[in-house]
């Protein structure tokens, strides 16, 4: 009835912000450093289906793009169900979708 927190994680700023996993709908909220809200996305969905999404700021608002990551999306932050921010190093994705490979840079270090 009031949902799972999917993930809860901390990061460098960016814009653009990759999810594994999603699910279905999810409300996302981001903040600066001392806990003041920035951005904000609530009830985010998309159809398509993808293992991956795009979580986008744009001035205040989040918003949901599901995809298949490309060029464009390594060095990318993403975010792990459970809060974990690795770095997006490489991803392949067979064209019809039926599977992929992908690896992901975690570090304990800034």
């Amino acid at each position: 009835m009031l949902g799972l927190e999917f993930a809860r994680g901390v990061a460098d700023a960016t814009d653009c912000m990759l999810a594994h996993s999603l699910p279905e709908r999810v409300t996302v909220t981001v903040t600066d450093d001392s806990g003041t809200v920035i951005g904000k996305g609530e009830e985010l969905s998309d159809d398509a289906s993808r293992p991956m999404a795009r979580l986008w700021l744009r001035s205040d608002q989040v918003h949901r793009e599901n995809v298949w990551p490309d060029d464009s999306d390594i060095g990318r932050p993403v975010i792990l169900p459970g809060g974990e921010v690795g770095i997006l190093r490489s991803w392949w994705n067979a064209d019809d979708g039926s599977s992929w490979r992908w690896q992901v840079e975690f570090s304990n270090s800034a």
